[in-house]
């Protein structure tokens, strides 16, 4: 049995979890998460209390030792509990962290191994370098083609095994002008506002500009049809936005968002060190989109591939499957790198 810990803030841990246990033995992957059970998943699944109950939260960092444990909460308190009850219950193989030291720490001080999925950024805390260090393997969801996307004052032994999407790879758009631009948002927050959105409309007449993921209300549960109709998305560099978009193999303005840990800069940094059809723009709010639009039409969507080739999500399981010891793994049940449609629509957007 596979435990896989996945964190409830975006929907980009739970699209990158259901990509991952398509490639793993049917049935054989428990979720563990505050989320609710997603439709079309195939193993057990047990929703976790919240963790954050206390009004007034104390001593949440454990002295800069750990990243949230609030002290005294009874939700926490409820959390830990359940997953030790399922680990004595199930007497997992390997529990992976998506991400969580807290959740990492607590497997292996019960003595399971765990597998860690490592997101982008300066992670050189204490907590991190705590989680890191308990883990047996390490996975990155980018490829080893990426210019150093993860800062650590140790050196780690990451296994990058590229973009990982809900979304199967197809043959990207060829450079050609530039009519439709999908601006994607996120759930994190940072997204386009209506005004900057409407200025770049101003400034280019003629184009079709669609905000998508920008408002709780224009929000879509399957992003695959506006992602295929443009012919630019202008996102931000969220883990999961960027893989949806590499495999559409649509070209991108990058917009980075701030985010702890310079995870969307770091990640902005390293596409412009690398031959992708991307243009990384510091901010969405600029005067010169119709120049930015032409440079866009000479980018080549086919180079997306570099960055998600469609195999990230076997790569991942793969690791997993070795270090809990399994042989044999299916052959993706029919995946190459996505997730069943019905899935996919049920599983969110914009994460």
């Amino acid at each position: 049995m596979i435990g896989y810990y996945i964190h409830h803030h975006g929907m980009g841990h739970l699209r990158r979890a259901q990509a991952i246990a398509a490639f793993l033995p049917a049935g054989s992957v428990t979720g563990l998460s505050t989320l609710p059970r997603p439709a079309g998943w195939q193993g057990g699944w047990v929703q976790l209390e919240p963790d954050d109950t206390s009004a007034a939260p104390r001593s949440v960092d454990a002295n800069g030792f750990l990243h949230w444990v609030p002290a005294r909460d009874p939700g926490m308190r409820a959390r830990m509990a359940q997953l030790s009850a399922w680990i004595q219950d199930t007497d997992p193989a390997v529990i992976v962290a998506d991400v969580s030291v807290e959740a990492a720490l607590l497997a292996r001080l019960h003595g399971v191994p765990v597998v860690t999925v490592a997101l982008p950024g300066v992670r050189t805390d204490r907590p991190h370098t705590i989680g890191f260090g308990v883990s047996d393997a390490l996975i990155a969801a980018w490829p080893p083609e990426a210019p150093k996307m993860l800062h650590t004052d140790e050196d780690v032994p990451v296994q990058a095994v590229g973009a990982i999407s809900g979304i199967p790879v197809r043959e990207g758009r060829a450079p050609g002008p530039v009519s439709r631009v999908l601006v994607l948002g996120g759930s994190g927050g940072g997204g386009m506002d209506d005004a900057a959105l409407n200025d770049a409309r101003s400034q280019t007449p003629g184009v079709e500009w669609l905000p998508l993921g920008t408002t709780a209300g224009n929000r879509t549960a399957d992003p695959r049809p506006y992602l295929a109709a443009a012919d630019l998305v202008v996102t931000h560099a969220g883990q999961g936005a960027l893989a949806d978009v590499a495999a559409v193999g649509v070209p991108a303005v990058v917009v980075p968002q701030d985010r702890p840990y310079r995870e969307q800069a770091t990640t902005a940094e390293a596409l412009a060190g690398i031959d992708v059809p991307v243009i990384v723009s510091s901010g969405f709010a600029r005067q010169d989109w119709a120049a930015v639009l032409e440079a866009a039409a000479r980018l080549d969507g086919r180079k997306w591939t570099v960055w998600n080739d469609g195999e990230g999500a076997e790569r991942a399981a793969r690791v997993i499957a070795q270090t809990a010891g399994i042989t044999a793994l299916p052959a993706g049940r029919g995946l190459r790198g996505g997730l069943p449609s019905a899935a996919a629509a049920r599983s969110g957007a914009g994460a």
